[in-house]
């Protein structure tokens, strides 16, 4: 009988959607639990390291998005075909988890004289930088992040870069065709499709 699966993370797409994407891409039966940050404080301490995204199976508490997405991915032979081409697909993810970090710090920041200067610099400096970068690794690997060919980079990185332009309220894609292309390509997955049409509605 197969594992029983339940995602527990805030209402929001964030960092439980690459997991989402990878359960609906691998047709893996979940629960997807959600709850709001007011109700955060009192869950926080029963969680490990008072942190989420956790998964729950067999009564066991696992955490730490990318240790569990990189085993779903490996059972549904998206970490490439040996240890090198799984580096790579690692490096492109721990890029864009890299620009993820710094909208975050950005967005959650309370103070609003240092909220502005951290969007300053983003807007003008970091994410032109890594969106060209991105592009380009892009076009280099044939519409793919890496490789050339799907991978759980792919998932990973269009789940997460689809939530932070929403999160910066700007478009990651108007002047990058490649970016986009994957982005698109990503999207019209059937299974990611049905996923991303009934997924409830959320700011990021």
């Amino acid at each position: 009988m197969a594992p029983k699966y339940t995602l527990k993370y805030f209402h929001i797409r964030g960092l439980g959607e690459p997991l989402r994407f990878l359960f609906a891409y691998g047709g893996i039966d979940y629960e997807d639990v959600r709850f709001t940050f007011e109700e955060w404080p009192a869950l926080k301490s029963s969680m490990p390291y008072g942190k989420v995204p956790v998964i729950e199976t067999d009564g066991e508490d696992l955490h730490q998005t990318l240790a569990m997405a990189r085993y779903f991915a490996r059972q549904l032979k998206l970490t490439g075909d040996d240890d090198w081409e799984a580096m790579l697909c690692d490096i492109s993810i721990d890029t864009v988890t890299d620009l993820r970090l710094q909208i975050v710090a950005y967005n959650f920041e309370a103070d609003e004289d240092a909220k502005e200067k951290k969007k300053e610099v983003l807007v003008n400096e970091t994410i032109p930088f890594y969106l060209e970068k991105l592009d380009d690794d892009v076009k280099k690997n044939n519409g793919h992040f890496v490789l050339g060919k799907l991978t759980w980079a792919d998932l990973v990185n269009v789940a997460i870069l689809d939530m932070l332009q929403d999160m910066m309220q700007m478009s990651f894609t108007e002047n990058h065709t490649n970016l986009k292309g994957i982005m698109d390509k990503v999207m019209a997955i059937p299974q990611i499709k049905e996923w991303v049409e009934k997924r409830p509605k959320t700011s990021f």
